[in-house]
Formats: structure tokens, C-alpha cells, sequence
């Protein structure tokens, strides 16, 4: 069993860290296009094996897909962060252009595989990766839900002093600090409702901090985070290997659920051996069915600016 993971900054070698401590995969390749980059991490990595007592190898490359070959799941990392001064037309065009290459890569030497995707923005680079690799949609899954839960988990840990292993609490919608949907009114405390412990006002803090969590952490050091972000990707990526089943939010591609056609936005799904399985229907009110066609109609734009640069 084989991982790739493309992309060697903090959260590629945060993921892969995840992954080879719980011995996820025979083996995990680490590619960047940044000469010796990925080979020092992964060497670094495999250093803690007398350590900590893993057996996953790990190996990193310089731009060589042919070492991704027979891989049965990559992550995608790729790209570049908006900088002061760029529009988002310029982040999607760059990003877009080097999220299509690597699918096509990977896609060449392992015809079989599932894909995630991390790269933002992340439900626009999902729709790119799907339509650009011809893959059953079933096979591309985009992270973003995952991380997004488990920040709202937190922050509703943190008010109720609880437990986050004992909250059940997800967030829907676009992976963005404007379209991401917490369903604070579905959060549960081991099967309690948390609006029996919480005031509407402690409740609606929680959804602005979930909302605001990775721009906050970004102010607080300076560059965007990894660790949350890396756990989150590997979890996804172990319940695909291990053939789990868990239930997690991820940017899937929607034919009519919930509303959507043609689009990749954060739904409940269940991950498997398959890649996503099936979709998880919910029972939204509808102040949060609108905020749901709002997330859409978000994204829906961004996509749009796949096809005014000719991407797609």
C-alpha cells in the first residue's frame, strides 16, 4: 500500500508524519519540486522510526512521478498562498495550473488512484482535479470539511469544557471564512443538544470563532497552519486505506443533493476504500438551506474563473 503525498511544505509533512506514526501505509513518497526538499524531510521523518516505533518507509523526491507509480491515494498540497496585492483570479490561475498538472501526473503513473485535495481554494481545486483527471467523482475528495469540524469541535469544547472526543459537530458548505456553514443547531454533547448548556449569544461566538479559525491562526503566527490541517488530511486518508467508514465532512462532487448541481462543496459523507461512498442527507431548516445556496453560489463563481482563464 502506497501513499503520495505532493507537496513538502508543513502541512504535506505534517500529514506524512501523521500517517507513518500510525503505520498507515507500506510506504509513503514525499514529492516537491524543490530540489532535495522532500528528501531531507522524509529522511528527518525516518529517523524517529527507532523512536517512536513505526515501520512505514518513507521517501522523498524531486519531481519524479515515477517513484508515485502504483500509489492507491495522493494528497494534494500544491500552490501558493494569496499574497498582498494579488486578485483571486491570479491565486486560481496559478494554482489551478499547478493542481492540473500534478493530477495528470499522478493520474499517468496510477490510473487507480483516490485523490485528496488540500490545495486552495480547496472546493475550486476539487472541481478542477475532478473534471481535469477523468476519474469517477467518487475518487476525488476535498479535506477542507474535515479540518473545519475539527476546529468547531474545539471551540465548542473550549466554552462547554468538554471533551472534543465527545461532541458530535460539523461544518458544511464552501472551505472558506465566508462559506462554511457550522451546524451548531445538530451539535450534540454525547446525544445532548448544546443549545441545552449554551445562551444563542455564547452559541453564535462559537460559529464566528469556527468561521474565523484559520484567519485568527494565521494572524497569530504569521502563516498558515499545519498541524490541524496535516491530522485531518491523514484521518481522511487512513479511513480510506483502512477501509473505515467514517463519517466525515468533505468537498464532494453534488448532482442534485442538497440542492446542487455540478459543484464540489462540504458535505457528510462516508470514506472508504472506495473514496467517498455516499452522501449523508440532512435535515436543514431553512435559514440554513439559504446560507447553503449562498456557499454555493460562492464557489460556483470561483469555479467560473477556471474557464475565463481557458484552465478548463
Amino acid at each position: 500500500m502506497k501513499v503520495t503525498i505532493v507537496g513538502a511544505g508543513a502541512v504535506g509533512a505534517t500529514t506524512a508524519d501523521n500517517l507513518i506514526r500510525r503505520n498507515v501505509a507500506e510506504e509513503i513518497v514525499l514529492l516537491d519540486i524543490k530540489e532535495g526538499f522532500a528528501e531531507g524531510k522524509a529522511q528527518d521523518m525516518a529517523q524517529t522510526a527507532a523512536l517512536l516505533g513505526f515501520e512505514s518507509k518513507i521517501k522523498g523526491v524531486t519531481n519524479d512521478y515515477l517513484s508515485t507509480a502504483g500509489s492507491t491515494v495522493a494528497v494534494i498540497t500544491s500552490g501558493i498562498p494569496r499574497k498582498p496585492g494579488m486578485t483571486r483570479e491570479e491565486l486560481i490561475g496559478t494554482n489551478a495550473n499547478i493542481v492540473k498538472s500534478v493530477v495528470e501526473n499522478l493520474v499517468k503513473h496510477s490510473p487507480d488512484i483516490i485523490i485528496v485535495i488540500v490545495s486552495n481554494p480547496m472546493d475550486t481545486m476539487t472541481y478542477l482535479a475532478l473534471k481535469s483527471s477523468g476519474l469517477p467523482k467518487n475518487r476525488i475528495i476535498g479535506m477542507g470539511g474535515t479540518l473545519d469540524s475539527a476546529r468547531f469541535k474545539y471551540q465548542l469544547s473550549e466554552k462547554l469544557n468538554a471533551s472534543a472526543a465527545d461532541l458530535n459537530a460539523i461544518v458544511i458548505g464552501g472551505h472558506g471564512d465566508t462559506t462554511m456553514i457550522p451546524l451548531i443547531k445538530h451539535s450534540t454533547w454525547n446525544s445532548i443538544p448544546v443549545s441545552n448548556f449554551l445562551t444563542a449569544e455564547e452559541q453564535a461566538e462559537i460559529v464566528h470563532k469556527t468561521m474565523v479559525g484559520g484567519a485568527t491562526l494565521t494572524s497569530l503566527i504569521g502563516t498558515s497552519a499545519w498541524y490541524a490541517p496535516g491530522a485531518a488530511t491523514a484521518a481522511v486518508v487512513e479511513s480510506i486505506v483502512r477501509d473505515q467508514g467514517k463519517l466525515f465532512t468533505a468537498s464532494v462532487y453534488l448532482e442534485g443533493e442538497f440542492g446542487q448541481e455540478d459543484i464540489n462543496l462540504g458535505v457528510p459523507v462516508v470514506i472508504n476504500k472506495k473514496g467517498w461512498d455516499r452522501i449523508i442527507p440532512l435535515q436543514l431548516d431553512e435559514e440554513d438551506k439559504e446560507k447553503f445556496s449562498k456557499s454555493a453560489d460562492a464557489v460556483r463563481t470561483m469555479n467560473n474563473v477556471l474557464k475565463e482563464i481557458k484552465v478548463l
